[in-house]
């Protein structure tokens, strides 16, 4: 959760290295700070003397923002979504993905907040929806209810997004989701540079790797998290380490070497609602 005045510079660097999505949320105040940036122009190149780009099409760019934790059921859920799009004109009219940010308020809210989703999907505001902090008892939760309605008229989990890293690499997840064809999102994929320098612990491999293929452990981490079929959200306002962090392609690691980085425990740098709303 960044300052708005760091938002233009942080996504026009990222729309000059090829970024394309922009993942933000209600609950970070800065949604139409960000659907702004995105549809301004940008160097074309890194070069200080490069040229504008003019700003991309709206259908270029992928926007993802959550409903804040605090809402419940349908409606403030129906008026949250309605609310982003009637403020932020620039999205003309839809959100790409739309996600609950987190499964507080019981069975009855979570999925009054899905059907208000669905609703929304079928209305054309938004193109796919998924959740964010979901367990796996409340992922089967709403899949049963998604198979309980009529023909396909549930709804479609389409994306989850998870803190997900070599510290917290969340098989049981992984595996449901996996099976029940759910994109997964990593965020906080780099632990918050808490396993950087030489003060970290347990990052005696992760430190060979980026000696081995000469790049940054959060290059290594990168790719670790693509390695396991997962779209990582690395998050920075850094010019430099926004490039470093799309600079993971053309090489891979060894099989050996993602199954060695897996530590198979539970070091979350953040909070977890998976854990905490059990309800």
């Amino acid at each position: 959760m960044h300052h708005t005045s760091e938002i233009p510079l942080a996504i026009s660097t990222a729309l000059t290295h090829g970024y394309r999505h922009i993942d933000t949320a209600t609950a970070y105040r800065n949604e139409s700070a960000c659907v702004t940036a995105m549809l301004s122009p940008f160097p074309s190149s890194p070069s200080p003397s490069s040229p504008s780009h003019p700003p991309l099409p709206r259908s270029a760019l992928f926007y993802t923002t959550k409903l804040p934790p605090k809402f419940r059921g349908y409606e403030q859920t129906y008026n949250s979504i309605s609310a982003t799009i009637n403020e932020n004109p620039g999205l003309e009219g839809y959100i790409d993905l739309y996600l609950i940010h987190a499964p507080y308020g019981g069975a009855h809210n979570r999925l009054e907040q899905w059907r208000a989703m669905r609703d929304s999907v079928r209305e054309g505001k938004i193109r796919s929806i998924g959740v964010s902090n979901y367990s796996v008892a409340h992922l089967e939760e709403l899949s049963s209810w998604i198979a309980a309605q009529p023909g396909d008229s549930g709804g479609v989990i389409s994306v989850g997004q998870w803190e997900v890293h070599p510290w917290l690499p969340r098989h049981d997840i992984l595996e449901y989701c996996h099976t029940h064809n759910i994109a997964v999102q990593a965020y906080s994929p780099l632990v918050r540079g808490t396993r950087f320098g030489p003060q970290a612990k347990g990052v005696e491999g992760l430190n060979k790797l980026a000696e081995k293929y000469g790049k940054t452990p959060a290059q290594i981490l990168i790719r670790w998290s693509l390695q396991m079929g997962l779209t990582p959200l690395p998050k920075s306002v850094h010019p430099a380490r926004i490039a470093e962090n799309i600079a993971v392609f053309g090489w891979e690691l060894e099989e050996d070497e993602v199954l060695g980085l897996d530590t198979g425990g539970y070091e979350p740098c953040t909070w977890d609602p998976s854990r905490d709303c059990l309800d």
